[in-house]
């Protein structure tokens, strides 16, 4: 599949569906407390996206059961809601994408539960503030692998860990299109030049320990190997004439 070039009309429509699907995520915030369970924080996010004539993207996406994918702890992606409740002290990844108007949007935040250690606060801040850092080349002229070494920098000057097997993507009339967008330059290599009208999907995958992950018997959990905790930040950004625009924020 080639990079498909957003014009101006879609931009809008995408605009659109990032609304929404930014405003799911500061509902799973201001919802996110002990005493909760990931099925509940489904429910609300499921009726928010429909309530505003929209439809969610991973539900049955390759046979995803869910709206949001909901990973605690050392869960990195793809944990699927259950009747695990939340507690104090925990951390949880939610993942979020909002099909409108023909175009996707995706985005994904990791919250904390109550009070936090001081490491899964540091894991969670580098890996929201390694998003930014890579976008500061996310411009015209700038070519793709600069994000993604400019995530990786910053991530590993903090003493955490890249996740190589799992990457951002192009997005629009599908929610994964070209390019992949690794969080991690590959092989001293440059990836594609940007240019206005590129639609991405940028999501930094962060371990406190090693990067090695595995996938467990459900499918779709994926954890780390040594059992650390682990985050994830996303966004959708448009490539525009000048800065970056972020749609779901």
């Amino acid at each position: 599949m080639a990079i498909t070039i957003k014009n101006d009309k879609h931009m809008e429509l995408m605009r659109e569906a990032g609304k929404i699907n930014a405003k799911v995520l500061e509902l799973m915030e201001q919802n996110i407390k002990p005493g909760i369970s990931t099925k509940a924080l489904d429910k609300i996010a499921f009726d928010f996206i429909k309530s505003n004539d929209a439809t969610p993207s991973f539900k049955g996406y390759g046979g995803f059961p869910a709206t949001i994918c909901a990973s605690v702890n050392n869960q990195l992606i793809h944990g699927i809601p259950s009747d695990i409740i939340l507690k104090e002290g925990d951390i949880i990844s939610i993942d979020v994408g909002t099909y409108k108007n023909g175009f996707h949007a995706d985005a994904a935040r990791t919250f904390a539960v109550g009070n936090i250690s001081n490491e899964a606060k540091k894991l969670i801040d580098v890996t929201k503030q390694s998003f930014f850092e890579g976008i500061k080349f996310a411009k015209v002229g700038y070519y793709l692998y600069d994000i993604s070494a400019a995530i990786q920098k910053y991530i590993e000057d903090n003493g955490f860990s890249v996740v190589r097997d799992y990457v951002g993507h192009g997005i629009g009339k599908q929610l994964h299109e070209d390019p992949q967008i690794p969080n991690f330059r590959p092989f001293n290599k440059k990836g594609p030049k940007l240019i206005r009208g590129m639609a991405l999907a940028i999501e930094p995958m962060v371990n406190v320990g090693a990067k090695d992950i595995k996938v467990l018997q459900d499918g779709w959990t994926v954890v780390t190997k040594d059992g650390s905790l682990c985050a994830h930040y996303e966004n959708t950004i448009l490539i525009t004439e000048d800065e970056p625009e972020i749609l779901t924020l």
